[in-house]
């Protein structure tokens, strides 16, 4: 079993800061990707930020130059700085990593979700 579990979210007002933590534990293997996604009310849920085991990160459009991703490989954790926020960054924030685990019937590689933390942003 593994497990992600996110904490971090919160209120915050328009230009302030937060910092997402994501930490994944169980019988890992090795992690490959991992990511944030954010999901709005009444929109669908789209990603934010990826990041490589190598530490090459990419952002969406809307978020470059203000959230920051980056990760601890050794303790399994994806971050997300978050700077400059701004209403519409208003959503849930989902983890999501593509782990690695093995089993009885050898390497099984799938996507893990974790349960999502609210961040809310006030103008």
């Amino acid at each position: 079993q593994v497990q992600l579990v996110e904490s971090g979210g919160g209120l915050v007002q328009a230009g302030g800061s937060l910092r997402l933590s994501c930490a994944a534990s169980g019988s890992i293997f090795s992690i490959n990707d991992m990511a944030w996604y954010r999901q709005a009310p009444g929109k669908l849920r789209g990603p934010v930020a990826t990041i490589t085991s190598g530490g090459s990160a990419n952002y969406a459009n809307s978020v470059k130059g203000r959230f920051t991703i980056s990760r601890d490989n050794a303790k399994n954790t994806v971050y997300l700085q978050m700077n400059s926020l701004k209403p519409e960054d208003t959503a849930v924030y989902y983890c999501n990593a593509e782990v690695v685990t093995m089993t009885e019937k050898g390497r099984d590689e799938r996507d893990y979700w974790g349960q999502g933390t609210r961040v809310t942003v006030s103008s």
